[in-house]
């Protein structure tokens, strides 16, 4: 007893994190998998047919392409847009910023069913023809606001005194932004960019409402789970999930590199 209480912490956040891994294992376990019928539920043999041929099934790989580019365009307009305005909220003082502030956050809160229907209803009332455009907007929005809230969180513990120092010794505006703010803000726009990207690849409900005939690799997913989900879904997945893995990986080694370089 006295052992397991030492290390309840490690066994809990071992649990933990052995329960957020499992359904990709599954996943893993069953692109190898070859079912005898539509759908990919019950282990029948292992089987490297759908690695061998990710876009043997009609469009698969089509959506997956229109996705990665509305994530890619959707992650540069968010960061772009919430790293400007984290940096005015902390920054800078005007009227209405309290108001300003409160309502960048209400993406986050809001059920993301209410932001598509009212997305929905502004598209329509303009007269804005459904599709790639209004997806775009639409992920620009919602993410917007979790690029703020990372970089404002890395813009409040900056010390001002490096910038001043920078000042101090000759460097205009912007070769301070460039060479001294920019560098130490990196990791919270860093850090808001990745979690851009895999929230706007991710997400269905908004795209649902807003995507008209347009169909990207989530709605593909669904689509096909009604008639029989292919064994190249669990394919791109578990490639998705490995890439990620690799960039948090490399992202963790650079990052004790540049600790171990810096001088004591």
């Amino acid at each position: 007893m006295r052992w397991l209480r030492r290390n309840l912490v490690v066994i809990a956040g071992l649990g933990t994190l052995a329960y957020m891994i499992l359904p990709n294992v599954v996943v893993t376990v069953f692109s190898f998998n070859n079912p005898t019928g539509r759908f990919n539920y019950a282990w029948q043999e292992f089987s490297l047919d759908a690695w061998k041929d990710p876009c043997g099934v009609a469009d698969l790989c089509g959506s997956l392409s229109l996705s990665l580019q509305i994530a890619l365009w959707a992650t540069i307009g968010a960061t772009v847009l919430g790293t400007a305005i984290a940096f005015a909220l902390v920054r800078y003082r005007f009227r209405a910023r309290g108001a300003v502030n409160s309502l960048i956050f209400l993406p986050m809160a809001m059920p993301e069913i209410v932001m598509a229907a009212s997305l929905l209803a502004l598209f329509l009332n303009m007269g804005i023809q459904l599709g790639f455009w209004t997806i775009l907007i639409a992920h620009v929005m919602f993410c917007l606001s979790f690029v703020v809230a990372a970089v404002k969180a890395r813009v409040l513990s900056m010390d001002p005194r490096l910038e001043e120092a920078a000042r101090d010794l000759y460097a205009g505006p912007v070769q301070t932004f460039l060479r001294v703010t920019l560098p130490i803000a990196a990791p919270g726009i860093a850090a808001g960019a990745l979690l851009s990207f895999a929230l706007s690849f991710d997400d269905f409900i908004i795209t649902n409402f807003n995507s008209g005939n347009t169909v990207t690799f989530p709605m593909f997913v669904w689509g096909s789970a009604q008639r029989g989900t292919p064994v190249q879904i669990n394919v791109i997945g578990t490639a998705m999930f490995v890439i990620a893995v690799l960039v948090v990986l490399a992202g963790q080694w650079a990052g004790n590199r540049r600790k171990k370089a810096q001088p004591k």
